[in-house]
């Protein structure tokens, strides 16, 4: 099946994609004051510019998976590179809020397209077992680390060049991995008789996603009970349901729902969500106590994350090992139980804390986050044929999206109840916020135990067959 001679470069490649995907996510969370000084944006509005991105990349990850299995991985994989890199580009030289709102989105498209390709000619072009394992640890590690590193990497550019760079940094990438990407990545796709697209399932799946998430990203200032966020929740839903009836009915659905007796797939997914919450809103919490309550620079607050990527790194290393004598199950249940380990030792930093405190805390998370997120994808392939590969990884980073921003919202609400405010974190005062961050990293701890739960009921190998 694969002989591909370019192992190495292909999985250069796949991986950069993986770590620009991530850097992005974090990236502008640093760059976002100066941004919005700039651009004269007000703080509701501001919202927009995380926002367009998980909307669209929410939105347009089911479609996504689909048309990268139909339409090529490799192809799908050098238009969404495409894709994003424009919208960097667009970003970068955005000179009014709409522009680059719209870059954001585009960024968010790119992205959707980007990680369902990105997955499936992992397992396209490396075999299933320990070297696909090895691929997927290398990938899922660049993730981890993505993620912290685009803090530092925010923080240096905005504060030495300026917050464009955040957005031009990625052009260049782009285009190499564009241009290499014909030579090192092998075509594979899913060979259909009929070249039947599901268009009413991917217009209402789409339309339905993207309405749920702006629910979610909505709701936490406007009220979960507004009009203005639950009519547009409620049109999500019934979409969403029309998606389901549709598919039912068609010949080639856009998701075949048998998908989800897979159990692994399913166990993966639910993990996938409650990764996302725990671990996934750790990074905007910490941010705010370095930045607000100890008044760290941009700068100095990226180097605070630094223990937690190199622990992400060197627990990465470890996954196909785990795998292979613990099994899927416990080491995603060991990742869980790591990050809860690490969530509750952090419920210890005070306001005049230092950097030293967050240390212990992180290095513990980060070695729990490479376990759980390595480990989810392994999962989610496991036993998937080959041309369903696209839609099952997007089935997965969409269990993530949403586990995100459901994780986020749940935990604000349980902040809001706890200290009896309605006050948003970035303008309470120090001490307030200290007790906030408190209260999130309980419920991080919280959603990690029930993780360990799920994990090992959804993920445990039936008797009977693999």
């Amino acid at each position: 099946m694969n002989r591909n001679k370019f192992k190495g470069l292909a999985l250069l490649l796949l991986s950069l994609s993986q770590l620009i995907l991530a850097i992005d996510y974090t990236i502008v969370f640093v760059a976002l004051p100066s941004l919005a000084e700039e651009l004269g944006f007000t703080a509701n509005d501001l919202q927009w510019v995380v926002s367009a991105y998980s909307l669209a990349f929410g939105g347009f990850l089911v479609i996504g998976g689909r048309m990268s299995d139909f339409i090529g991985r490799r192809r799908m994989f050098i238009v969404a590179m495409g894709l994003f890199g424009l919208g960097s580009l667009l970003g970068g030289i955005a000179d009014s809020q709409l522009l680059l709102i719209v870059a954001r989105g585009l960024q968010g498209l790119g992205g959707a397209l980007l990680s369902p390709a990105t997955l499936s000619l992992i397992m396209s072009n490396f075999e299933e077992g320990h070297e696909r394992n090895r691929a997927l640890g290398v990938w899922a590690a660049m993730g981890g680390v993505g993620l912290s590193l685009g803090l530092l990497l925010g923080g240096v550019l905005t504060t030495y060049i300026g917050w464009e760079a955040t957005f031009f940094v990625n052009v260049p990438i782009a285009l190499a991995v564009m241009i290499l990407a014909p030579i090192a990545l092998m075509e594979s796709k899913m060979q259909s008789d009929t070249r039947h697209y599901d268009v009413a399932g991917a217009i209402s799946v789409t339309a339905g996603m993207i309405l749920i998430v702006y629910y979610l990203i909505k709701s936490p200032a406007e009220g979960w009970l507004n009009a203005n966020t639950i009519i547009p929740a409620a049109a999500g839903a019934a979409l969403l349901l029309l998606f389901v009836v549709i598919e039912n009915r068609t010949k080639e659905p856009l998701i075949p729902f048998r998908l989800f007796r897979v159990r692994t797939l399913t166990g993966a997914t639910l993990s996938a969500a409650l990764f996302s919450a725990s671990f996934g809103s750790l990074y905007y919490f910490l941010t705010l106590y370095t930045q607000e309550v100890l008044h760290f620079s941009a700068v100095q607050s990226g180097l605070s994350f630094l223990p937690l990527t190199l622990s992400a790194f060197i627990g990465a290393k470890l996954v196909d090992k785990m795998v292979s004598k613990a099994g899927v199950a416990k080491t995603i249940a060991a990742g869980m139980g790591l990050g809860a380990i690490g969530f509750l030792l952090l419920t210890r930093l005070s306001e005049n804390g230092s950097a030293w405190g967050i240390i212990p805390g992180t290095v513990i998370v980060g070695l729990g986050q490479a376990l759980v997120f390595t480990t989810m994808y392994i999962a989610a392939s496991t036993g998937i044929e080959m041309k369903e590969q696209g839609i099952a990884s997007a089935i997965v980073s969409t269990g993530q999206q949403i586990g995100g921003s459901v994780g986020l919202a749940v935990i604000m609400a349980v902040i809001s109840l706890s200290l009896g405010t309605g006050a948003t974190l970035e303008t309470m005062k120090p001490a307030d916020l200290n007790q906030a961050i408190h209260t999130a990293l309980l419920s991080d701890a919280m959603i990690a135990l029930l993780g360990i739960f799920i994990a090992l009921i959804a993920l445990r190998p039936s008797s009977a067959h693999h």
